[in-house]
């Protein structure tokens, strides 16, 4: 009797890419698939071990000599790079600062193309030793789902004879977005009014595209990984997109028109949408302290309370709006626990989604900044009351419920991404 399919999966190093990847396993390993998920060392400990029928496995990926290199503290360095290079004056001039010289101690862009350097060699070698161990077992790994932000995982799939699955983390508007900037098909006014992009029906100024379009001059490195990870995307077998047809259905069918894509999410635990795949649910964080520090802990000297949980969180009935930095797991849950949103986003895709947010889908304000670029607490309060008591309320509530039943049916039994991700199963 042939045995079911074995998946490897792993993720860009940072936190907002091992949820969904994490959340698609267990989907996978729901339909009967074996599913390995690979962890590299630099997010092996604080990655909870327990996922129920995922296999989670650790490879270097040579940080060794670096214990406190992070990725998700590395690309905070450079969000506050970011920040300082846009507050620059607009005429050129220089403004006074206390902060160290980037010559003295490297810019965080040099530190994110170091640890890049290292990053891919030591991964690559790495996986490539787990799939040749894994050949000669019983069930070797037929597939690798990769993050579209290291497309030469495919290389490796190919060279090792395993079909190859980018899993793009972001919204199809925003991939479509760094596409035009790979095919160097995006052009930028001058005067900072409407961008053009032909497959977008919702006008979108500069500002409104993920700020490493228009804000080219920090941090190149992670610019250029956003966007390469369209270098050889037409070769995968697969184009996995973390939504859900009715969410941005203008971009999702323009897009099968150019290639073979599927959409299979929300990739969120499933006991806050279809509730299809059994202890689905976010592990208690007690796993990661020491052995024995609980019974070991005096009494009455030391308060530990749980890691909290944002599902939880926004599941809850009391809770009536979400202020949100609006990256995409935290938009697509606001979405499908049905929560309006006071969106105040920072940089990156979260300028994009917040304006699908506003302008799209209609279930939320935004934040707006005075001329220092700084959200004013009298401003806040107002976007606040505009959502819990505003004339936008009902409007707000009603379409924030209608996106939690879209998204619920997407991935409940015959939906869309239900379906997908069947044909995903079915042609491996």
């Amino acid at each position: 009797m042939a045995s079911n399919p074995h998946v490897l999966v792993i993720s860009f190093p940072v936190q907002g890419h091992i949820n969904p990847m994490l959340q698609f396993s267990k989907r996978l390993a729901s339909k009967g698939l074996m599913v390995t998920l690979v962890a590299t060392s630099t997010i092996s400990k604080s990655l909870i071990t327990d996922n129920g029928p995922v296999k989670v496995v650790s490879i270097s990926d040579g940080s060794e000599d670096s214990p406190k290199q992070q990725w998700d503290s590395s690309l905070n360095e450079s969000k506050e790079s970011s920040d300082n290079e846009s507050k620059e004056p607009l005429d050129g001039s220089k403004v006074e600062s206390n902060e160290p010289s980037k010559e003295l101690h490297g810019s965080p862009d040099d530190k994110a193309k170091d640890r890049w350097s290292r990053y891919q060699p030591a991964v690559s070698q790495g996986l490539i030793e787990l799939i040749e161990r894994n050949k000669d077992s019983c069930n070797p790994f037929k597939v690798l789902v990769y993050d579209s932000m290291m497309p030469w995982c495919l290389d490796i799939a190919h060279q090792q004879g395993l079909k190859g699955a980018s899993f793009f983390t972001q919204s199809c508007v925003v991939s479509l977005l760094y596409h035009h900037v790979y095919a160097g098909t995006m052009q930028l006014p001058n005067d900072g009014s409407i961008v053009s992009v032909p497959q977008l029906s919702v006008p979108l100024k500069v500002r409104d595209l993920p700020s490493f379009i228009y804000n080219t001059g920090t941090n190149p490195a992670i610019i250029k990984t956003v966007v390469d990870q369209f270098s050889n995307f037409k070769e995968a077998d697969w184009l996995l997109f973390n939504t859900f047809d009715k969410l941005e259905n203008e971009v999702v069918n323009w897009m099968r028109e150019q290639w073979s894509i599927k959409t299979i999410g929300p990739a969120i635990p499933s006991m806050y949408t279809d509730k299809r795949v059994s202890n689905d649910k976010e592990a208690s964080e007690e796993a990661k302290l020491p052995v024995d520090f609980m019974s070991k802990t005096p009494k009455g000297r030391c308060l530990i309370v749980n890691w909290c949980s944002q599902l939880q969180v926004l599941s809850h009935e009391a809770v009536g709006c979400f202020m949100s930095h609006c990256g995409w797991n935290s938009t697509l849950e606001a979405l499908s626990l049905g929560v309006p949103v006071v969106a105040m986003p920072q940089w990156t895709d979260q300028t994009t989604n917040a304006k699908f947010i506003v302008d799209v889908w209609q279930m939320g304000v935004r934040v707006k900044v005075n001329e220092k670029e700084v959200a004013t607490r009298e401003h806040i309060e107002a976007c606040l009351k505009e959502v819990m008591e505003g004339e936008k309320r009902n409007k707000l509530q009603i379409n924030a419920l209608k996106f939690k039943e879209f998204a619920k049916v997407a991935m409940d039994e015959g939906g869309s991404s239900d379906n997908n991700i069947s044909d995903f199963i079915s042609s491996i």
